[in-house]
């Protein structure tokens, strides 16, 4: 993976620029943002969200799943090239399916809710609104627990600790020998 995942970076970057610009440039839909309440002034009846949805909810969607992307590759290269191992890459593409599976969980019950009308529950949600106060930060949970059970496989290993040891030793050392001859330092 070494030095491509820079690559991967831009492209989904250049990829999310790309449909920012598509949602921007979108038509807008009759009554995008809800009609006038008949009853209570102030108050706003939603429009038709599945034309609302028509065009811009799948690339709403990509670009989610795009910045759910970017999250993972950002977490890999916080990594040292040298411990982005196998193991490693298989983690964090566990992480980004699980976290594409809430994304679309949350989606698709929120379609099914815009097109019959009728939802469950789920801890006192409505299944779509539970997917997202619980999906979204529990699918962070996994790159939590890489980053803290993993740390001194991947992140900080043991021949690390000893190399910057080793570092902060001669890096005394040489002070040492600058306080002990102070004409040589100047």
């Amino acid at each position: 993976m070494g030095r491509q995942l820079i690559y991967v970076i831009a492209a989904i970057c250049a990829a999310m620029t790309i449909i920012l610009f598509l949602i921007l440039t979108a038509e807008p839909v009759t009554n995008a943002g809800g009609s006038a309440h008949p009853i209570f002034a102030g108050m706003r009846i939603g429009g038709d969200g599945l034309a609302r949805l028509e065009h811009i909810g799948s690339l709403g969607y990509a670009f989610q799943a795009l910045l759910l992307s970017l999250i993972v590759a950002f977490a890999t290269l916080g990594v040292s090239e040298k411990h982005r191992t196998p193991r490693l890459r298989a983690y964090m593409i566990a992480t980004l399916i699980f976290s594409l599976f809430i994304l679309w969980q949350m989606v698709s019950s929120h379609l099914n809710f815009i097109a019959t009308g009728e939802t469950t529950y789920f801890m006192g949600f409505p299944t779509p609104t539970a997917w997202a106060m619980y999906g979204v930060w529990l699918g962070g949970i996994p790159l939590v627990l890489i980053y803290t059970l993993g740390f001194r496989q991947f992140i900080y290993t043991d021949e690390d600790q000893a190399e910057f040891e080793k570092l902060v030793a001669e890096s005394a050392a040489e002070g040492q020998e600058t306080d002990n001859n102070p004409e040589e330092a100047r």
